[in-house]
């Protein structure tokens, strides 16, 4: 079933969406973007006559109940962008009376669904080296069932429209869907638009296919660059990973960032790559500052004779060309992770390079995806969000999706 053929005439829809949104010292939204990717879903079902059960998670409560987490926060603002009053049920798993009396048009929000550690199904107080975890473990996810029963008996269907959140077995996000058939369960219209955003990079693939991996760690990216190995024809690593690379070719790198353990991890991807006959592109010069901070010293050296008492903190101008030219053509384009310290002003020149030579890229033609915080910071941060493709709300959600594993709040629906 999809949301689109649904009729939700005179029918309770129960829909997860992720509300986990900033706020400041005064419990006041600083942005609003994750409310506004559900607007779609929420008053689609509003328009054809259904009523709206809303739940989400806010922050790490991690089970216990606390006012800095509660979603009442934000019901004055939910409402104003549904132009439609929202009710709040205080407690997510004693809301049945408040469900029932909900007339179409209506709209129910519910409190943190993380008030209940049954949401995640973990233990709680109970660390993973006590000798009871495993009992408790086990006692624990018979009331996750118990829980997602509850929820689901609010409502005639259920939606998913969290991608954030897609890549948790959480009673919310996957277990509800058991208590539903085909018929009634359903992905909402941004969960739709980011399984094919992902399908777009990994399925249906123009080529030639570049990707872009970025960020401080090789280690946190091994599975990506694994999967993507037998995809792409270009695949650019960059940001602070660039130095255990330099490092392990026999560089100096200063005091730049480094795992020393993933040495032979890094040679072995450089072996990978040439048998498999991908272009492998790493930066070959860095702007060096000579400490950590934006008003750094600068110099810019060879990626692997960084002077000791310097460390490389953004990509070089050579680098950014060899990252331009691997880019410039392409015609699927995936980028996760800055070429440096993005933060700082003075060291922005590297994913500026990169957001750049996407967008052209994306003018001529090219499906290009920005997934993970950092990189979607950066479009955002250079002004070219509405130059590339599509931008993905998931950051945790997408990696594991082009690593290639199945997402249990997607699975639970389609099946897979």
């Amino acid at each position: 079933m999809t949301i689109s053929n649904y009729n939700f005439a005179g029918k309770k829809a129960i829909v997860r969406v992720d509300f986990n949104v900033p706020l400041d010292e005064n419990g006041k939204i600083t942005d609003d973007t994750r409310i506004r990717g559900a607007l779609p879903t929420l008053k689609h079902i509003l328009n054809n006559g259904g009523a709206l059960i809303i739940m989400s998670h806010m922050g790490k409560p991690k089970g216990k109940v606390a006012a800095k987490y509660s979603l009442s926060q934000i019901v004055d603002a939910v409402s104003a962008a549904l132009s439609v009053k929202v009710q709040f049920a205080d407690d997510c798993a004693k809301a049945k009376a408040q469900a029932d009396a909900l007339k179409a048009g209506e709209v129910l929000m519910l409190e943190n669904l993380r008030f209940y550690g049954e949401e995640e199904g973990k233990p709680v107080g109970i660390e993973k080296e006590d000798p009871r975890y495993e009992d408790a473990k086990k006692a624990m996810k018979a009331s996750q069932k118990e829980f997602a029963k509850t929820l689901a008996s609010y409502a005639d269907c259920y939606v998913n429209d969290a991608f954030g959140t897609a890549h948790r077995k959480h009673a919310s996000t996957a277990v509800i869907a058991d208590y539903f058939d085909a018929d009634n369960k359903m992905l909402g219209f941004l969960m739709e638009k980011e399984c094919e955003a992902v399908d777009n990079i990994l399925k249906n693939i123009r080529r030639p296919f570049t990707a872009i991996m970025g960020g401080s760690k090789v280690s946190t990216k091994i599975g990506i660059i694994e999967n993507l190995m037998d995809k792409v024809d270009n695949l650019i690593l960059c940001g602070g990973m660039t130095y255990t690379f330099a490092k392990a070719q026999g560089g100096q790198i200063g005091n730049s960032i480094c795992e020393d353990d993933k040495l032979d991890l890094a040679l072995d991807i450089m072996r990978q790559a040439k048998e498999k006959g991908v272009n492998l592109v790493l930066g070959i010069d860095s702007v060096c500052g000579d400490n950590f901070s934006n008003d750094a010293n600068q110099q810019i050296c060879p990626s692997t004779e960084i002077p000791a008492g310097w460390e490389g903190l953004d990509a070089g101008p050579k680098s950014r060309e060899l990252f331009a030219k691997a880019i410039d053509g392409a015609k699927t384009i995936l980028w996760n992770g800055p070429a440096g310290v993005f933060e700082f002003d003075n060291f922005t020149g590297g994913s500026r390079a990169i957001a750049e030579a996407i967008a052209k890229a994306t003018a001529e033609g090219a499906y290009s995806l920005i997934g993970g915080g950092d990189s979607v910071a950066c479009v955002n941060k250079f002004g070219l969000a509405d130059q590339v493709s599509y931008i993905s709300t998931g950051g945790g959600a997408l990696l594991e999706a082009i690593e290639g594993k199945v997402l249990p709040g997607v699975a639970a629906i389609k099946g897979e």
